[in-house]
Order: C-alpha cells, then structure tokens, then sequence
C-alpha cells in the first residue's frame, strides 16, 4: 500500500464483537466528538455493519473515505462533513 492511500483517522472506535444498533450508536458518538473535516475508523466485524453504516452516513451526509475488508473485519474512514 503506498502512502497516497493511506488515511489517517484522528479518531479509531473499536465495535468488533458489538452488533447492530451498537456499531451505529458508537460512530454517531465518535463523529460528534472530532472537528469537522476530521476522520474517524470504524472497526467493526458485524456482516451488516457495511450497509448499516453506509445506510447512516447517507441520511446524517457523512462522507465515507474508504472501506476496507481484512481479516473478516471492516475499516470504515469516516470524514465528518458537518
């Protein structure tokens, strides 16, 4: 991975084990703790954390940097957009 696509998250929140609605409550929590513009990563190992939290940021207008997949995991960078 070269560093153009590397992000780096003024904010890490940890929901693996946490299912649905935890994941969502613990990123709406995270994103009004930063500035906006900053970013937060989401960790999160629940299937339907993806099209959950795609889903909030959508209706809150929360931009989703990326979206990486490792290990059964989900990364989600997270910019607050206001």
């Amino acid at each position: 991975m070269d560093e153009s696509s590397k992000i780096k998250a003024d904010s890490v929140v940890d929901c693996l084990g946490l299912f649905c609605p935890e994941p969502i409550l613990r990123t709406r929590l995270a994103i009004d703790e930063v500035e906006v513009g900053q970013i937060i990563e989401v960790i999160a190992d629940d299937p339907s954390a993806e099209n959950d939290i795609k889903a909030w940021a959508k209706h809150t207008g929360h931009e989703i940097l990326k979206i990486e997949k490792i290990d059964g995991e989900f990364h989600f960078f997270i910019k607050r957009v206001k």
